[in-house]
Parts: C-alpha cells; sequence; structure tokens
C-alpha cells in the first residue's frame, strides 16, 4: 500500500501541475523531490510532490492534520466541507460525495485544485472504509472539467464522476501490476547476497523511486545499516539485471531506481 499511494502521489502531482498551469513533467517532478539535497529547497514541483506524499499519511478522519496541509486560508472549512462531502456520498454515492467536494472547494477558490482534489480523495477513502488516502481524484481531472463543475454547468457532475471512476479503474490495474512487481522482487530476494540487503529491498517495497547515493547510503533510509556508495549502486544494477527493477531517469549519473 506504500508503494502504491507513493506512485499515486507522483501521478497526482504531474495531474495538478497541469491544473495549476505549470506543466511539469512527471520526470522533473519526480527529480525535483528525490535529488534535491536535505535541506535546500526543491522548488514548486518538488514541494507539489511532497504535498501528496503528506497526503497519503493523514489519517481520515484527522481533521486537524488535514487542514494543516491545506493552508490557513481554507482550513477553516475542512471540517465542513468533509462533512457535507461524507453526507454525499453516503446517500448518492461516493463518486457524487467527490464531486460535491470539488465544487464546494473551488467555489471558494478556483485556484485550489490540488486542495480540492485531496479532499476528494478523502471522501473516497471514508465512503470506501480505506485506511490510507489514495491520490485517486486529480489523475484524469481537466481544467475545463472543473471550470464548469464550479459554475454548475449541464452535465459537469457526471463527466467528473465518469473522469473519476476512470481513475478508480487505472488504480485498480496498477495496484495488481506492482503487487506482481513487488512478488518478483521479494522471490529473488534469497538471491541477493549485499550486507543490508534484506532492508534495501524493504526500501524498493515502499518507494517509487530510490535514489542509491543518499536513500542507501551511507545508511539504509530508516536503519542504520551502513551501505558504501559503490555498495549501493551495485546493488542497484544487480536487480536490474535480475528484471526486477528499473532505472528511470536514463542519465548515466544521479539515478532512480524503481520497481
Amino acid at each position: 500500500m506504500k508503494l502504491l499511494a507513493n506512485r499515486l502521489a507522483l501521478s497526482a502531482a504531474t495531474a495538478t501541475s497541469k491544473l495549476e498551469g505549470r506543466l511539469a513533467r512527471e520526470a522533473d517532478i519526480r527529480d525535483a523531490y528525490h535529488l534535491t539535497p536535505p535541506g535546500e529547497a526543491r522548488g514548486p514541483d518538488g514541494d507539489l510532490l511532497a504535498f501528496w506524499r503528506e497526503a497519503v499519511r493523514l489519517r481520515t478522519g484527522g481533521a486537524g492534520e488535514i487542514a494543516d496541509l491545506v493552508g490557513e486560508h481554507l482550513a477553516g472549512e475542512v471540517g465542513v466541507w468533509l462533512d457535507a462531502g461524507t453526507e454525499r456520498a453516503r446517500t448518492h454515492g461516493p463518486l457524487a460525495g467527490c464531486a460535491a467536494m470539488l465544487r464546494s472547494v473551488l467555489e471558494a477558490d478556483d485556484r485550489a485544485e490540488r486542495v480540492a482534489c485531496l479532499l476528494s480523495d478523502i471522501v473516497l477513502a471514508r465512503a470506501s472504509s480505506w485506511k490510507t488516502v489514495l491520490p485517486i481524484s486529480a489523475q484524469h481531472l481537466t481544467k475545463t472539467a472543473l471550470r464548469d463543475l464550479a459554475a454548475c454547468g449541464q452535465g459537469a457532475e457526471m463527466a467528473v464522476q465518469a473522469r473519476i471512476l476512470e481513475s478508480i479503474e487505472k488504480t485498480i490495474r496498477l495496484a495488481r501490476d506492482l503487487a506482481r512487481r513487488a512478488e518478483a522482487l521479494r522471490a529473488v530476494a534469497p538471491k541477493l547476497r549485499a550486507k543490508g540487503s534484506d532492508a534495501a529491498v524493504n526500501l524498493f517495497l515502499t518507494e517509487d523511486a530510490v535514489a542509491p547515493t543518499s536513500m542507501l547510503s551511507p545508511r539504509i533510509r530508516c536503519t542504520h545499516i551502513p551501505m558504501t556508495d559503490r555498495a549501493a549502486r551495485r546493488f542497484c544494477d544487480r536487480l536490474v539485471e535480475l528484471g526486477v527493477a528499473r532505472e528511470l531517469t536514463g542519465r548515466p549519473t544521479f539515478r532512480l531506481y524503481g520497481l
């Protein structure tokens, strides 16, 4: 689920970049987040991915956490909007709840696309009894669809619902694909002889992109297990040789790897 959520966070960042008029590429957003040294500014693209990665760690009932993420100018309305969207989902179905949430936020601020999509995702998670917020709503939405929805245009709500449904179907396919890839990685894990290989494999099972020089070296992230830069690069290249990972950037340096 962590891997799926992080992969969806990247897709949502790319989608909301288009909704906000910046049109950043997925690769640029991923690089801005994963390759920026600690303590340095990531820029708007990296910050957008950071927003969505924080979103997938929210508790669906944690109104305070949600309000902190959306910003001060909208925080005061979050609880009311979520209650109304959740009730709409209960009486008319999850997709109707998502559309109602999108409209409520955009009527208050037509430039708050990422917040609207986030709160829509929370309504969907609540209605589906999911423990994890999955960034689904933004994936296939367009600026035109959202503008029509906010203006209560004829057929606009059904068009938005159809786009969210398309995103849900795509997410199901993605989840199946990632489960298959994860199983393949687990199957070859016993062949890996590097010190700390189990911890490194676990990192690949939770992160959509792994930077060997910062996430595996000098210590494997979230552990005290040391790994040299050379060992980290060799470990990633070994996963590629075994057919269970791929290099994501196509560059000879500053590489990122993922399932």
